[in-house]
């Protein structure tokens, strides 16, 4: 049977590192899909448990030379910030005096380098103690028959290192000359440089790149719970279920529960991307994470830790973030190849220098040049850095992708079908008016109480106000027995002493609507009632619209994206909305198959097709669509079946979703720009001379930096 694991995956340190443990874990015959995500420094594994387990996977990836341990939905607080290693202090203050020197040398002061004597005792504690993690990695990175950045830094700097020290003490020359042709500050810079940009790096991924630690900043870490009669301030891990527990003005709640005293105003935008707070008084759910913005109140816990909603959405992005998309397949084939290639650069730059110069040392400094300057750093992390800060944008906006291959196909939508109610309507429509047929020989009140008995087993919005209406009206409702159900169509029932009833849409009931009807009957919803396969009368209901439903399809035509409607209720009813929105294209009296056929027909015309809804119908058409969005809340079916998942039932934040994918999208092409252009430019530059190695290695550091701070640009983008 095939299971999901994920693992937090250490020691890597480019994106080569990754594509080095996925070539070892897809060889693996029980290993179906295996997948690294660079900058979450994660890998999600799909393998055969009947021929693996997951001590079996982390041996693997330890034999690779990697750290691995098994992610799990439990979430702790993680340190508040990444630490400067004591090896990086000392190996920063060893640069010091190289900085100094060179400064000197450019403002024509020889006399700041240290003598040749002290430089190489400097960087042999540098080249033979500090840089050990460089070459332990080139070491398991050759090994693993994939090389990594570090084996260019290692060959370069190396090499740079034995040509200096046989300058120093096996070359015949001068004073002057031995100050001239040493060039230990190069290898001890470079590997100070890539050091401080490896620490930048990590530091920029594990805090600003991830939302996971700012959401887990939501859940308070005291809190004061009723325990024998008193209150006592406790530890957010020893609450249990069943506590009761108190959260006043400025609070955050603790724990998924229900209000039992009290009331205020909880702001749970965490969750749903709604700004506006919440009223919660007694009877009132609350979830974990939200603040309480006024008043005091008591609840009591239902669901903590990975449990509740929070902890879902966590684990949720915990997954989509450690995903990949489908683009960063550009990287993982650069990737692949990129170190071999850079090394066949730098030995053909040696050659070529030293034919043309006959200066074997110029050579040898533009050979280690082009070594430090090509990072496939910047290359693999382009497209998870990108998506690790759109997914946690999209969580702030109360959406949730269910992978990183979601999010970028969402970029790409130019048409949405959208269901009508619950979607575009409020979802709670009411009953505007009933009618009997005249010689059915019941009463209206007959009409709501058997129509009632049946509806009470159905779940959808027209039903449940049928049977709200027949409550408020004092009716008493009979039992249904035998209830069975058409999807798309209605429901039928037997009830004692009326016989077998049929309740649904007008067709499915055998109704047909009479003429001179009031208005109410053009464009409201229709639902039947037919005894023993006579139709005995039906209800009008009508649904409003949500509140920012129009403001929601102006967004979508703004942006080019086609609108469609695809729904069950009458095409009258249908038309009616459409007319309202502004939608030229309006399908109605649609079962689930119709939808799914129809959404198959905007595919082969080329578009690039998302589907909303919330219900069990809906799922045919959800699957069947390039993307699909489904409500929270709303049928399981549904929201197992879609792309991703909407925290708020509105189309406003389906939009919000494509345009968050969109500048996600654009986001990673600007990175994978930057990364080529900087190898395309500096390769080249460092192989004419131009560059020297110290510059190369901080510009090498400076790449990575650059991408990751242009994906955290993303936190900034306005979506409108």
């Amino acid at each position: 049977m095939q299971q999901k694991a994920r693992f937090q995956i250490e020691g890597m340190t480019c994106q080569a590192c990754a594509s080095r443990i996925e070539k070892v874990l897809n060889k693996k015959d029980f290993v179906a899909e295996a997948g690294v995500n660079f900058a979450g420094e994660e890998a999600q594994v799909v393998f055969d448990d009947g021929q693996t387990d997951i001590e079996g996977l982390i041996r693997i990836i330890e034999k690779a030379g990697f750290k691995a341990a098994l992610k799990t939905d439990e979430f702790s607080m993680p340190d508040s910030e990444v630490h400067i290693s004591w090896r990086l202090w000392l190996l920063l203050a060893l640069n010091i005096p190289f900085i100094v020197g060179m400064a000197g040398m450019m403002l024509g002061q020889h006399n700041w380098m240290l003598p040749p004597i002290w430089q190489f005792v400097l960087a042999s504690i540098v080249q033979l103690w500090l840089a050990i993690p460089f070459y332990k990695s080139a070491w398991a990175s050759i090994k693993g028959g994939l090389a990594n950045m570090d084996v260019l830094v290692t060959v370069g700097t190396v090499s740079i290192y034995l040509y200096s020290v046989f300058m120093l003490f096996f070359h015949q020359h001068t004073a002057h000359d031995g100050m001239a042709h040493v060039y230990f500050e190069a290898g001890v810079m470079v590997i100070g440089f890539v050091s401080l940009g490896k620490f930048l790096e990590h530091r920029t991924k594990r805090s600003s790149l991830n939302s996971l630690s700012l959401l887990l900043k939501l859940t308070p870490q005291q809190v004061n719970v009723q325990r024998d009669g008193q209150w006592q301030r406790l530890p957010l891990d020893q609450i249990r279920i069943g506590d009761t527990i108190r959260a006043s003005h400025g609070e955050r709640i603790a724990a998924d529960g229900t209000v039992e005293s009290g009331d205020g105003w909880a702001d749970e935008s965490h969750l749903t991307g709604e700004s506006n707070p919440e009223a919660k008084t007694a009877g009132s759910k609350v979830l974990a994470g939200a603040l309480m913005t006024d008043g005091s109140i008591v609840y009591r816990a239902e669901q903590l830790g990975s449990h509740t909603l929070l902890g879902d959405m966590m684990a949720a992005l915990s997954e989509a973030q450690g995903s990949k998309a489908p683009i960063a397949r550009i990287a993982d084939k650069a990737a692949g190849i990129f170190v071999p290639v850079v090394v066949s650069i730098a030995l053909l730059t040696f050659f070529i220098t030293w034919y043309v110069k006959a200066d074997w040392v110029s050579a040898l400094i533009n050979a280690v040049a082009v070594l430090v300057i090509a990072c496939p750093c910047a290359l693999g992390l382009a497209t998870p850095a990108a998506i690790m800060v759109g997914m946690g944008k999209a969580v702030k906006h109360g959406i949730w992708f269910k992978d990183a291959a979601a999010m970028e196909e969402a970029a790409h939508v130019d048409a949405v079908v959208l269901d009508k109610t619950g979607t575009l309507t409020e979802g709670r429509p009411q009953v505007a008016a009933a009618h009997i047929a005249a010689d059915s020989g019941f009463s209206e009140d007959d009409l709501y109480r058997i129509a009632a008995a049946v509806e009470q087993h159905a779940a959808h919005p027209l039903a449940t106000a049928i049977v709200q209406t027949a409550s408020a009206r004092g009716l008493t409702i009979p039992e249904a027995a035998d209830v069975q159900s058409e999807v798309g169509a209605g429901v039928a029932a037997e009830i004692d002493g009326i016989g077998t009833v049929k309740v649904g849409k007008p067709d499915y009931a055998g109704w047909t609507m009479p003429e001179q009807m009031a208005e109410v009957w053009r464009i409201a919803s229709i639902v039947a009632v037919a005894v023993n396969g006579k139709a005995i009368g039906a209800f009008a209901l009508a649904d409003t619209l949500k509140t920012d439903t129009q403001e929601a399809i102006g967004r979508l035509k703004a942006h080019g994206i086609d609108v469609y409607i695809m729904s069950g209720d009458n095409q009258n009813v249908v038309g009616y909305i459409a007319d309202k929105l502004g939608i030229t294209h309006a399908y109605g009296n649609m079962n689930p198959r119709d939808k799914a056929a129809e959404v198959q027909k905007l595919k082969d015309s080329g578009k690039v097709v998302a589907m909303v809804g919330d219900g069990v119908n809906d799922a045919p058409a959800l699957a069947a669509a390039n993307m699909s969005f489904a409500m929270k809340g709303g049928a399981d079916v549904a929201e197992h079946t879609a792309s991703a998942t909407l925290m708020q039932h509105s189309v406003n934040q389906m939009v919000d979703a494509l345009l968050v994918s969109r500048a996600t999208l654009k986001n990673i092409k600007q990175n994978l720009f930057f990364a080529l252009i900087y190898n395309t430019l500096g390769i080249p530059l460092a192989a004419l001379g131009f560059l020297s190695p110290v510059l190369a290695g901080a510009a090498m550091a400076l790449s990575s930096i650059s991408v990751l701070s242009n994906a955290l640009r993303l936190k900034r983008v306005s979506i409108q």
